[in-house]
């Protein structure tokens, strides 16, 4: 299964990184594609709050055609405009809104196939095991451990940029999808969110009804694991054949090498202190020096991409979290806080500190909050959440 779309939209290329980064391996690298719907949920959400979608783009100079319905939009180009809106509109939780208008129609053969599993269990597994049908760029997990279940969501592209904006719109969407399946009053027992706590968390609240922790390592929904044994009503084991089928056909099209299977995985482990090759290779059946030898043929090893995962996470960590740099070093499994520093200079160039100061956005005070975009609808704001997009399966 492919982690990457293979034709790139117009306007986008992959970069060649520069010597010393982690992900450099003398080759253009592909550019991590965002979901067909989010383009025109990010449109119609900036619409209703009175910002001009069409102006965004011209100053951020994206091509409007880009945002239609189906097309394939990079994560760099969905996160750059999410992050001028925000501050346009002044509605720092953008990424939640726009993750409200998706829904489990819009996800469709996949959601397709959700709807007609069996259970919740069998349709969150089926989320996990296929979202890269329509979502390059981003690894969906699943993990129970003592009755409690994670629902994990990591954009992994070697350009996945504004990747805290990215999940809070996937944990919206993926609680819509929850809700569809088992009632509109379902609640996960806590919300984790990798970035810092805006100056008003109520939305966060409202939507996800449920404790919402900011500065964590990961974005994820925590449930009880009962959740996945729930069966679902109506689901029809004809139409499921017929979405499995179909996905299949869409996935054997889809370019794969080990490289890209390695970012997913990597990705995912990152913060579980498992980016060993030893471990990698058990999983494969293959020995670690047949592992080695497939990877060299690509052009790369798996040092390189286990660096590029744990560079890519501290930088996330670094810019949109308040962790501490002992806090980032734990959760990325360094023996002390010094070593974290020692492979973070020798990734970027300077000190993780340094890093943090040059990219670290400015955020508004915890004072008096700055009057809303103008908008020409006096009944909707910011706070607000909206109505989802018509779509079909």
């Amino acid at each position: 299964m492919s982690s990457f779309v293979i034709v790139e939209p117009p306007g986008c290329s992959g970069r060649t990184v520069k010597a010393g980064d982690p992900s450099a391996n003398g080759k253009p690298l592909p550019v991590p594609i965002g979901h067909p719907r989010v383009g025109p949920a990010i449109y119609a959400t900036l619409t209703e709050l009175g910002a001009d979608p069409d102006d965004l783009l011209a100053e951020l100079r994206l091509d409007p055609r880009l945002f239609d319905g189906g097309k394939l939009v990079s994560y760099a180009d969905l996160g750059r405009l999410i992050v001028l809106g925000a501050e346009r509109t002044n509605c720092p939780h953008l990424g939640l809104l726009v993750g409200q208008r998706v829904t489990l129609a819009s996800l469709g053969r996949v959601g397709l196939l959700m709807r007609h599993s069996n259970t919740v269990g069998d349709a969150l597994r089926v989320l996990e095991a296929h979202s890269g049908t329509q979502n390059w760029g981003a690894v969906v997990g699943l993990g129970t451990n003592d009755g409690v279940t994670v629902l994990s969501y990591a954009p992994y592209g070697p350009e996945a940029e504004s990747a805290a904006i990215h999940s809070e719109r996937a944990l919206a969407t993926m609680t819509n999808v929850i809700r569809t399946l088992c009632g509109v009053d379902w609640a996960p027992e806590e919300v984790l969110l990798p970035r810092s706590k805006p100056r008003e968390s109520f939305p966060y609240d409202r939507f996800f009804r449920a404790p919402v922790r900011f500065d964590q390592e990961m974005a994820a929904l925590v449930f009880l694991a009962d959740l996945l044994d729930k069966r679902l009503e109506g689901a029809d084991p004809v139409v499921r054949r017929l979405a499995e089928g179909r996905i299949r056909q869409l996935e054997a099209k889809q370019s794969s090498n080990l490289t890209d299977e390695l970012r997913r995985y990597l990705r995912t482990q990152v913060t579980r202190q498992r980016c060993k090759a030893e471990r990698v290779a058990r999983m494969r059946l293959v020995h670690r020096r047949t592992l080695s030898r497939h990877l060299r043929a690509e052009g790369t090893t798996f040092r390189q991409l286990s660096n590029e995962a744990l560079f890519r996470v501290a930088k996330q960590l670094l810019t949109d979290t308040s962790m501490s740099l002992t806090q980032i070093s734990t959760a990325l499994n360094f023996s002390e806080p010094a070593a974290f520093t020692h492979a973070f200079r020798r990734w970027s160039g300077m000190a993780p500190s340094a890093w943090r100061r040059a990219h670290r956005p400015v955020r508004s005070s915890d004072g008096a909050q700055e009057e809303p975009y103008p908008t020409g609808r006096g009944d909707m704001r910011c706070g607000d959440s909206f109505p989802s997009l018509p779509a079909s399966l």
